[in-house]
Parts: structure tokens; sequence; C-alpha cells
């Protein structure tokens, strides 16, 4: 549960903490039009999806012979519907998950100030201009499907390369944030967007509570179908097994 917490920490932390010092850099610029983008276009997005991708790729190789390294609760969901981790853990590791996101936010004020807040929105995601609730939803369920494939192929199957995991798993974090970015965000994650939509509640900043079943429906029906469908597409190749660290 450590492991999670700080892993989902560093996801939050550094990688929305990008997201926050991209519009405090263009609010300087131009207080009237603060937007990811507004400078540096689809550049803004990529710097962005990078921090968050090398981030995940550290993190998988610092915790995933310690818990797995899921640090995203469609993931744990994804793994526990396709039978590699117990109903108890799998609890645990999303109390865990959401806690380290909380953690995450509340650092980047402490340490940004209340620009991270007005300014910045502590990195909530939200719809983009002209994006539906469902187009969101769906553009959500289709990131985290395409993750979560990604994970099971190279993660859990037991033919896949050792070694190449965070890598695999890291760049496709950041190919899915470029992306997806100026559509709804790009979370596909839960504890992501719960974590900073918590703290901007708590702290005066933008309520943004209504958009959640949009990151909380999207990407756990994302994990649990591509899941499954990995599992239909090994059945009968003996090539999936429990990570060493749920094994009994």
């Amino acid at each position: 549960m450590l492991s999670e917490i700080i892993g989902t920490f560093f996801l939050v932390f550094f990688g929305t903490g990008s997201a926050i010092v991209t519009l405090m850099i263009t609010n300087e610029f131009n207080p009237n039009s603060v937007g990811i983008g507004v400078l540096g276009g689809l550049g803004d997005w990529i710097a962005i999806a990078l921090v968050f991708g090398l981030t995940v790729m550290a993190s998988i190789y610092l915790f995933g012979k310690l818990s797995g390294a899921h640090f995203n609760p469609a993931v744990t969901i994804g793994l526990l519907v396709s039978r590699n981790i117990s109903l108890k853990d799998s609890v645990l590791y999303i109390i865990a998950q959401v806690f380290g996101a909380i953690l995450g936010s509340l650092a980047l004020y402490l340490i940004l100030g209340d620009l991270s807040v007005t300014v910045g929105g502590l990195g909530a995601t939200a719809p983009g201009l002209g994006v539906s609730y469902y187009q969101a939803m769906f553009a959500e369920f289709i990131g985290t499907f395409f993750l979560m494939l990604v994970v099971m192929g190279v993660a859990v199957d037991k033919k896949a390369d050792p070694g190449f995991a965070g890598l695999s798993i890291g760049f496709t974090v950041a190919a899915v944030i470029a992306m997806l970015g100026p559509i709804t965000g790009a979370s596909i994650n839960p504890a992501r967007t719960f974590g900073p939509y918590l703290m901007d509640f708590l702290l005066g900043g933008p309520n943004l509570w209504i958009y959640y079943p949009i990151y909380l429906i999207g990407p756990i029906l994302g994990g649990i179908v591509a899941a499954l469908l990995y599992n239909y597409l090994a059945k009968g190749n003996d090539v999936c097994e429990l990570p060493q660290p749920f094994k009994k």
C-alpha cells in the first residue's frame, strides 16, 4: 500500500504539476487567455505527456517488484476481473492510490501557492471546448483500454520480454496524454482526477465534480474490457499468470 501511495503521489505531483506550471506561465503572458496550448500548441501537451510518461516509467521500475506498480484504480480493477489480484488487495490498493493522489495535489498547493488553484486548477481534468459529456467518456474509455492492453501484454503476460514493462507502459501513457489532452485532459486514471478535484473543492478552486463520472466510468470500463479481451486472446496459450507480489 505504501508503494502505491508513493507511486501515485509521484504521478500526480510531477504530472499534474507540469500542467499547473504550464497554465501559470501562460497566465504571466496573457491573463485573459489561460489554457494549455495557448502558447505552445500541441507542444505543451507533448511536454506534459512526457512528464507523466517518464514518471510512470521510473515508478514502475522502482515499485514494480514491490506492489506491481498499478498507481491507477482502473488498472487494479482490470487486474481484479482478470483474476490477477484478490478483491481484498484491490480494495486496499485503490484506497492507497486515492490517498496518494490527494497528497500529491496538497503538496503542489503548498509549494506553488494559491495560483496553483486559481489559475492551474491543480491540474484538474475537464472536457475540451465542444466535447460532449459522452464523447469525453468514450475517449477516456479508449485511452484506458489501450493502456490496459499494454499492461496485460508487457507486465502480466509471462512471455513478455523482461525489463521493458516500465518503458512500454510509460510511453503508452505519454502517447495517450499527447492525443487526448486537448479532448478530455487525458486522465485515464480515476485517482489522478479525484485528488485535484477534492483539493480544488476544499481550497476554493473550480468545482468540477459534475464531470467526475467521465473519469470514473470511462477508465474503469476501458480497463475491464481490455483485461478480459487480452485474457480471451491469450486463452489456451498459457501466457498469463499472477504478478509475483500477488502469488500465494
